[in-house]
């Protein structure tokens, strides 16, 4: 790290300090403007950096050297995912040396460089990072091997014959990283293990003092006799998972080897946990945290860590605005051990809702949700009825996803070389590269979409369509195709909304496409029905109402639901009988991935006539057929999505309800409601 020239002094010329001043001036309009940051030009102790921050990919070491060449720091406060951070110096002597010969200089980061703005702040307030409780059953012990064993162990993998371990369409589901199997190879297109066909090759003899330390410990109370061993170059990682309860064991161990990682656990009911795992660590999942929260790391190439040495207690809760004590870690090589113990016998822990062994024998369907009465229980109705299903049927619904939408690819084809654009919901990326001239970035909240989109070579990240790790105004276009429709509550689908406005810079334009009520618009059927290979009639809805009149939609009224508000589960290729409902979708018998997120699934008798469906918005992907072959397809897992399906006028009266944008233009699609978004190009830019 350095500053690049020397500071300003002085004798420079008036032009390029005037210039420098503009910047830092409209620095401070932007941080007021869209953090609520009050700068001033009396001078004080405290000051905010902006472009200096986490979320620019600066780390809190390298800012805090240049800072300290300043004078005596008292304070440095780095907020998560934000452009900007704070110092405050012990004297205001320090901060106004700092303030003049910090301004306008270049920082040269890791990974890029970055222009420092300097502006006084009367005060500093922060909430102190609060370390979540990591979830039942989880415990991480570090230095559990030594930096010799670590060696020894990492020497005696053999990865020359890693392949001949893994079958054709496993290794193929695994080219993002490399994968060893020791005991029993693990099938990453079922997700099990076949327990007849061990394989030649034991545990390494290295592994032994390692678990036989376990056994002493505690941590285990039996032998694994399973151990596979995945190596994760800098920017992969592996997609949120539990693993199958039918195939091992309770207590799972796992053994980080090289750089350090972030894991994040996630309850179904949405709690985020991420635990930072250190070199040579020991991971023990047992009860809770092996069985119901998934676990996942994102890829990337930068972690957010706690500055301090000591790192086994939980990160911050992510909704902590501004926090102290974190930096940004780059990630190296990481090598896990995972070992595990076969299971023998049906599995008979305490969370069926997450047992493949306990659905298999109990195949009631499970009555269908209530509509969310609360912030919380939407969270929970999206986790159950949305995210888990995405994940669970992510590769056969990146399958049937190949063919980009005319109109999304006109909108794309038009924005000018150069220009930033981020696809918030963007499945398996087949918009990422519709237009090669764009700097195109993706976000979605499945871990194994956004796993497919990095095989593919596009840039994605994992993300919350609520609050994208993005900077403030810094795309020049948006897109959210079929992804508001899955929000419960017109609440949330407002602040999905928003957050696309928060990401654009003032006269940029965002394309919002949501699924239609009405799929019979202009006297013409939508493909979704004409697909369909009867008539769709009302009747054979799973709601009893009847399907009301097109037209504006009524703003003093709900959307009208089933009896006891009870969603609906849809009957496929027919046409919408309510707003709010459940839509099947039958997963081939060759995409089934048992133990991952069942359920999400109902039984196909809760649906009059269960079709081979294979659509997530199925207007949106003309390549969708239905199944013309039905006989197999009661076999077939069937997991159910929500939808909130719009009314005519219903998109464009949400968008209206976001200050500082306009509704350019809207449109009918194929079944979808359409909205082109411009935001104000007189708001002040970041």
């Amino acid at each position: 790290m350095e500053c690049e020239g020397n500071y300003v002094k002085a004798g420079r010329r008036s032009k390029e300090e005037k210039k420098v001043f503009r910047k830092q001036l409209r620095a401070s309009h932007t941080l007021l403007k869209h953090e609520g940051i009050r700068t001033t030009r009396q001078p004080t102790k405290s000051l905010v950096v902006a472009n200096g921050g986490l979320g620019n990919g600066v780390s809190r070491e390298e800012l805090s050297a240049v800072l300290r060449e300043m004078g005596a720091m008292e304070n440095l406060v780095m907020p998560p995912h934000k452009p900007f951070a704070f110092v405050t110096y012990r004297c205001e002597e320090d901060a106004t040396n700092a303030h003049t010969r910090l301004n306008g200089q270049k920082l040269l980061c890791a990974e890029n460089s970055v222009v420092l703005y300097l502006s006084y702040v009367n005060s500093v307030t922060h909430q102190k990072a609060v370390a979540e409780t990591l979830p039942q059953g989880l415990v991480l012990v570090e230095d559990f091997v030594s930096p010799e064993e670590e060696a020894q162990l990492l020497a005696a993998v053999d990865w020359s014959s890693a392949h001949e371990d893994v079958s054709g369409s496993a290794q193929k589901a695994l080219k993002h990283r490399r994968v060893k199997h020791y005991g029993f190879e693990f099938r990453y297109d079922n997700n099990n293990v076949d327990k007849d066909k061990p394989l030649p090759a034991c545990l390494p003899g290295e592994c032994l003092p390692v678990l036989e330390r376990c056994l002493r410990d505690g941590h285990i109370n039996i032998m694994p006799d399973q151990l596979t061993i995945n190596q994760y170059e800098s920017g992969q990682g592996i997609p949120p998972h539990v693993d199958t309860h039918s195939a091992f064991e309770d207590t799972i161990l796992s053994l980080s080897l090289g750089a350090k990682a972030v894991m994040e656990f996630r309850h179904p009911d949405g709690r985020v946990v991420a635990v930072v795992l250190p070199s040579r660590s020991l991971l023990v999942m047992k009860g809770e945290s092996r069985y119901l929260w998934t676990h996942g790391i994102t890829p990337r190439k930068f972690d957010l860590v706690p500055a301090c040495e000591s790192q086994s207690a939980a990160l911050a809760s992510p909704d902590v605005r501004t926090q102290s004590g974190l930096t940004l870690s780059k990630r190296g090589t990481r090598t896990s051990f995972t070992f595990r113990k076969i299971r023998h016998e049906r599995c008979r822990c305490a969370f069926p809702s997450a047992c493949d062994s306990q659905r298999t024998t109990s195949p009631s369907p499970a009555s269908p949700p209530s509509l969310p009465c609360c912030r919380a229980d939407a969270a929970l109705l999206e986790e159950e009825y949305v995210h888990r299903v995405y994940d669970a049927i992510a590769s056969h619904f990146s399958s049937t996803r190949h063919s980009p939408w005319p109109h999304v690819c006109q909108f794309l084809n038009l924005l000018a070389p150069g220009s930033v654009l981020a696809d918030v919901g963007c499945g398996n990326g087949k918009y990422l590269g519709v237009n090669p001239e764009l700097v195109a970035v993706g976000c979605d909240r499945s871990g194994a979409l956004v796993q497919i989109c990095a095989d593919r070579g596009f840039h994605a990240f994992v993300s919350d369509a609520l609050s994208v790790p993005l900077r403030t105004a810094s795309c020049d276009a948006c897109i959210s195709i079929a992804v508001i429709h899955h929000f419960s509550t017109q609440e949330r689908r407002l602040a999905a909304v928003r957050e696309l406005v928060r990401l654009l810079k003032p006269g940029g334009q965002a394309l919002v496409y949501v699924w239609a009520f009405e799929q019979e618009y202009n006297k013409q059927k939508s493909k979704y029905l004409k697909d369909h290979n009867r008539d769709s009639s009302p009747t054979q809805n799973s709601s009893k109402k009847t399907q009301e009149p097109h037209g504006e939609p009524d703003t003093q009224r709900h959307s009208y639901y089933p009896a006891e508000d009870k969603l609906s589960v849809h009957t496929n290729r027919t046409a919408f009988n309510s707003q709010d409902l459940l839509v099947p979708w039958h997963l081939k018998e060759g995409n089934k991935q048992d133990g991952k997120d069942s359920s999400c699934r109902l039984s196909s008798r809760t649906d009059p006539r269960p079709g081979c469906d294979s659509s997530r918005e199925a207007t949106h992907n003309p390549d969708s057929k239905p199944c013309s072959d039905t006989s197999g397809c009661s076999s077939a897992p069937v997991f159910h999505r929500y939808y909130h399906v719009f009314q005519q006028g219903e998109l464009e009266q949400l968008c209206s309800q976001v200050a500082g944008v306009k509704v350019k233009s809207s449109y009918h699609d194929q079944g979808n409601w359409c909205v082109v978004l411009e935001k104000d190009p007189s708001l002040q830019m970041i």
